[in-house]
């Protein structure tokens, strides 16, 4: 039983994969905590340009705020 825990404790053949699943399991949360954090700001920079959009293409195009080195509508 001795030898046994002995052999058991200088083994490190399980030890790589374990790492791998550590370092994939912070990049999954790295990407998840990144993801939530910009989809706010992504989802407002979309909504924005929609509005910029419809103001810019309607039937009056007087509320355009459109960039300023953006071509001009006719």
């Amino acid at each position: 039983m001795k030898n046994l825990i002995k052999t058991f404790l200088k083994d490190e053949a399980g030890a790589s994969a374990a790492e791998y699943a550590l370092i994939l399991a912070v990049v999954g949360v790295a990407i998840g905590g990144a993801a939530l954090a910009l989809g706010d700001v992504v989802g407002d920079a979309i909504a924005d340009a929609a509005t910029d959009v419809n103001n810019c293409t309607g039937a009056t195009t007087t509320n355009c705020t459109a960039h300023p080195n953006a071509p001009a509508i006719d």
